[in-house]
């Protein structure tokens, strides 16, 4: 599990083409990054919170409570009967007088020139005022002063959904769910094309404004700077020096990573980062605050080769991330056995997918670049020739031709149809088949011209190339291991 403060942070990208289990790697580090920690009852979660607090601070508390609950005015039986101020009173023994409390809490930290609440003894600090109708609200200008308050309530009810969360897991036994659950120390997100600084540092977000009750008006939206999923994250570090953090960026090429990242690309080297021998600190471009990223945060990502369009930024990235090649893998793959029910004794009727996948990968290379291979996703899964032709069929043939622009005379190296008959080609050529087939069939049904003329303009779309209708329906050659073999290196 990683750990330890004096760590040095990692910045790694996984590369690799599509199917190489890149984004199986992100999670497998996820679940380094996450603890499984002694459930902890609501008694004594309260205990904890209560502990410490002063009378002042447990009214506070609460009011701050009602205030998530976009709750402002207060009336003190509910201030009595929250469950804070009921715990609070079991610590301290207290059974009688529990109103006064409350009502001398309240009083006592009134501002002098309130017009509703008269009273002599009052503190050198204001934190409630009351309305004609009797109820209470929180100053604003108290807010400031109760920021711990806040982060402790905050962490309170965050623990609280947790153990809601993890008691309602169907893939843990009721005895497990009863003594842990899950606390995550990372956080995963994907790029794309419209993810931006917004969204993974700061940006300026649309929020609902409670709606004043006292005189009905209705909820108002303002605009407020929110912070993005990394800035969070690193918020959470840098208060928990003693554990590392990890940020999980999966497809990190497919966004605008200068963009995304703003002034953090240069932060997030490791020699940049806080307490760091060449440590930098950057005013954020919306907030304006003084921000550097924690030692303890760790960043993971993936990136496609496929998609390697912008050369200077790989190269940026290369000097603040450590690149790890993810091949393809066909050791990873079965071996089909065609003749059911029995162990495999003759290879003529086995297919072993692992050579399937070297034998198109190397033809591939040739024809279309390393880029282009497959991964060994692709047939991961496939354990029966059914599945084969599926993923034929549906991934691997339609991946293929899109990388080769739909050119029947590289796909047909690919799968050695060169020299087939056509009842045995994987690809056909779609003109070959309408100059010695589809003519016959459309006079002998009598077809329109403006029909043919469509049937045309679809093959020529496709790239002229077409899938045999036999590996489709699974039948006739393609119910044979042979047609399969000849895919092997």
């Amino acid at each position: 599990m990683p750990d330890g403060s004096n760590d040095k942070p990692i910045n790694i990208i996984y590369t690799g083409v599509a199917g190489t289990g890149k984004t199986y790697r992100l999670l497998q580090i996820a679940k380094e990054y996450t603890d499984y920690i002694p459930k902890i009852n609501d008694d004594e979660l309260l205990k904890q919170l209560l502990q410490e607090l002063s009378w002042r601070e447990v009214v506070c508390l609460i009011f701050l409570d009602f205030q998530v609950q976009q709750q402002d005015l207060v009336k003190v039986p509910e201030v009595v009967n929250h469950e804070f101020f009921v715990a609070k009173a079991a610590q301290n023994e207290r059974e009688k007088n529990l109103s006064n409390t409350a009502w001398s809490v309240l009083q006592m930290h009134s501002p002098a020139s309130s017009q509703t609440v008269m009273y002599k003894n009052r503190a050198g600090q204001s934190y409630f005022d009351k309305d004609p109708s009797g109820a209470w609200y929180l100053l604003p200008d108290s807010m400031a002063l109760l920021t711990d308050l806040s982060q402790q309530l905050a962490e309170f009810q965050q623990v609280q959904r947790d153990n809601s969360t993890n008691l309602t897991q169907s893939n843990q036994s009721q005895a497990s769910q009863n003594k842990q659950f899950q606390q995550q120390r990372f956080s995963m997100v994907s790029f794309h094309q419209a993810y931006g600084y917004e969204e993974f540092v700061e940006g300026i977000r649309p929020v609902m404004a409670a709606s004043n009750q006292s005189n009905n008006s209705p909820s108002q939206m303002t605009y407020a700077i929110t912070d993005g999923a990394f800035l969070k994250l690193c918020q959470r570090a840098a208060n928990d020096p003693q554990q590392r953090y990890a940020m999980l960026i999966d497809e990190i090429n497919r966004a605008n990573v200068s963009r995304v990242f703003g002034e953090l690309l240069s932060l997030i080297e490791p020699d940049k980062r806080a307490s760091m021998p060449n440590a930098m600190t950057v005013n954020l471009a919306y907030s304006g605050r003084a921000f550097s990223v924690p030692v303890n945060v760790d960043i993971y990502a993936t990136m496609n080769t496929q998609d390697h369009s912008l050369a200077p930024l790989d190269m940026a990235l290369r000097r603040r991330f450590r690149f790890i090649d993810c091949p393809p893998k066909p050791e990873l793959l079965s071996i089909l056995n065609l003749n059911k029910g029995s162990e495999v004794t003759d290879e003529t009727e086995s297919i072993d997918l692992g050579k399937v996948l070297t034998g198109l990968n190397h033809r591939i290379s040739q024809t279309l670049g390393i880029e282009a291979q497959l991964g060994h996703a692709f047939l991961f899964s496939v354990q029966s020739l059914e599945q084969l032709q599926m993923a034929l069929v549906e991934q691997i043939i339609p991946q293929l031709a899109q990388a080769a622009g739909g050119q029947v005379a590289v796909l047909q190296y690919i799968f050695r149809d060169e020299q087939q008959p056509i009842s045995m080609q994987f690809i056909h050529d779609s003109f070959g088949l309408i100059d010695k087939q589809i003519p016959k069939q459309r006079l002998s049904q009598n077809l329109m011209f403006s029909e043919q003329q469509s049937y045309f303009t679809q093959s020529i779309n496709a790239g002229s190339y077409a899938i045999n209708t036999d590996l489709i329906a699974k039948a006739g050659e393609f119910a044979n291991a042979a047609v399969y073999q000849r895919l092997y290196p």
